[in-house]
């Protein structure tokens, strides 16, 4: 589970309000499949600025003080004198959803849709007093009620009475549609911690912004899975692995103050891995690490193994070590999960299950050994949902109960794996995991990093970071901020470092997505120059990337292979 920080740290202000919606959606229905069917066991991935986010709402809606604009004008009494810019926000967002199965299921949202479509021609420099008050209330309201996940519209009478009466909704009403999604959200955090406890899922963390730890480290392990991929003008990213355990030793005690409990596993930020980056996992007392099924076979290949027959290869942990710390991989089955990620959605419920079931079905009948497949399912936990009927309800409800009651499958977690592995009398079981000398760097999107770095529009948000960062250096090294600046300035750096912004840069992704994260980005940037109390270069005023694709769902997952 992961979303960056879409607040703007100098006004403190959120920009985005993604962390909230798939709050109420998807987190909140991932963790109700697991109530409901409790002999289901799956381990689950936050990552820790993701919790800071969630819990940061909780606080919000604690002391009533709504820092996320589309939020607060949700629990506003008065939407007919709201700002021009506050009517343009409205409408640029609650129109922003997956039309086919987020809004064309609800008449009364479609009808709102139909309206805004008669009058927007007639609207001049973004002059909305054509819209009413009350169309702006039941527009706010059937957005929320469209981004409500399905255990919310099953469970909450509120949500319920509201989808029912369809108009016309009061202001009480919107506050008690505000009340659920602070009810919704302030109580995520604790349910996972109870799945936890239970014994029926491992929650494992991510370098704590979500960084590219590889790239961090070395620019140049680019190239061992895209060897004629151009690379910044920057040689290096000085600092990276000071920078990279900063990450991983905020990530673990961010996780331990929010489960109670230090993590076992991590997942490296979009599973990138490269032998120093799992170096420094081991280093810091982890346990297990995962990626992609293409990293493993370029691995593979690189140390010189074969790699003919995923059956002969995958469905097994491997052991990397640096010669003084071991970590156990795992690696994702890019079929199956994938198929999780863009083929079911399109399926009946039914069908997507069988078709799970038989082909973990068929990947045993392959084992010709004695030791058990090890399967690892790995995929977005809150991108997926939207494009399935019901946000996934029928069909995370039908699998997970087909694999826990299934005779010849097991739900685990990764540390359950290692611990198997590490037992007494693992070796007498047959379970001894296969050392892999070489890591051929890459992540879990097609063995590459070529969705972060190697095209024009990345490498310069990656030399912009640079840039800064060497401002950063030559400015602290003089160190004339207190500690409270100087907290703040580190953690803006932070921010800079996450992998989101260069996901995002590109000609195949969405002009709208693009725009989005591209302002943001340079924002961050902004602010912290500003921090550093530096002037801030004229190329931060200036667009990186412009996109004009249409990439598969959204831009918002990728598959594991091209």
């Amino acid at each position: 589970m992961h979303q960056p920080d879409y607040r703007d740290l100098v006004t403190n202000q959120y920009v985005l309000p993604w962390t909230y919606l798939h709050a109420i959606k998807d987190y909140s229905d991932m963790a109700y499949h697991l109530e409901v069917n409790p002999k289901a066991r799956v381990s689950f991935n936050f990552v820790p600025i993701l919790l800071e986010q969630l819990d940061d709402y909780a606080q919000q809606f604690k002391q009533n003080t709504i820092r996320d604009p589309l939020l607060a004008l949700l629990a506003k009494e008065n939407l007919t004198d709201i700002t021009n810019e506050e009517c343009h926000l409205i409408v640029q967002s609650c129109f922003k959803s997956h039309h086919e199965k987020m809004l064309s299921p609800f008449p009364h949202y479609q009808r709102l849709l139909h309206l805004y479509q008669l009058v927007e021609p007639m609207m001049t420099n973004d002059q909305f007093h054509y819209l009413s008050g009350q169309y702006k209330a039941d527009l706010l309201v059937w957005y929320h009620l469209a981004w409500c996940g399905e255990s919310l519209r099953r469970t909450s009478p509120v949500v319920q009475a509201l989808m029912a009466k369809g108009v016309l909704f009061t202001f009480e009403e919107r506050l008690q549609l505000y009340a659920v999604i602070a009810e919704t959200i302030s109580g995520l955090i604790p349910r996972y911690k109870a799945l936890m406890q239970a014994g029926q899922i491992e929650i494992s963390t991510t370098p704590y912004y979500h960084p590219i730890l590889p790239l961090l480290l070395d620019f140049k392990s680019t190239l061992d899975a895209m060897p004629d991929a151009p690379l910044p003008e920057s040689r290096v990213y000085m600092g990276g692995q000071s920078r990279s355990v900063s990450h991983i030793l905020s990530a673990k005690k961010a996780h331990e103050h929010f489960f109670g409990a230090p993590p076992r596993g991590m997942w490296p930020a979009e599973g990138a891995v490269s032998h120093a980056a799992l170096s420094l996992l081991a280093e810091h007392q982890l346990s297990w690490a995962a990626t992609g099924q293409a990293v493993l076979a370029n691995s593979l290949i690189k140390s010189q193994f074969s790699a003919d027959d995923k059956h002969d290869y995958l469905y097994q942990p491997y052991r990397v070590t640096n010669g003084k710390n071991d970590i156990l991989c795992f690696f994702r089955d890019d079929h199956l999960s994938d198929k999780i990620g863009f083929e079911y959605a399109k399926m009946h419920s039914n069908d997507a299950v069988n078709d799970f079931i038989q082909t973990l079905e068929q990947i045993q009948a392959n084992n010709h050994g004695s030791t058990p497949k090890i399967v690892s399912v790995i995929l977005d936990g809150e991108n997926a949902w939207e494009y399935f009927p019901y946000n996934g309800y029928y069909f995370l409800s039908e699998l997970y109960a087909a694999l826990a009651n299934h005779p010849d499958i097991s739900m685990t977690t990764f540390s359950d794996i290692v611990d198997m592995y590490q037992a007494a009398d693992a070796a007498d079981d047959g379970l001894s995991a296969r050392v892999l000398p070489q890591i051929a760097a890459g992540s879990w999107v097609y063995g590459t990093f070529s969705t972060w770095i190697g095209s024009k529009d990345k490498n310069l948000a990656w030399d912009l970071l640079c840039a800064a960062k060497r401002t950063y250096d030559k400015v602290l090294a003089n160190n004339a901020f207190n500690k409270q600046q100087l907290e703040a300035i580190e953690r803006q750096l932070a921010i800079c470092e996450g992998s989101d912004w260069f996901w995002w840069f590109g000609d195949y992704n969405s002009s709208d997505s693009v725009s989005s994260f591209d302002q943001l980005y340079r924002r961050n940037l902004i602010n912290l120059y500003t921090l550093l109390g530096e002037s801030i270069p004229d190329v931060l005023y200036q667009k990186i990337s412009v996109g004009g694709g249409n990439a598969d769902n959204a831009g918002t997952m990728r598959r594991g292979q091209e």
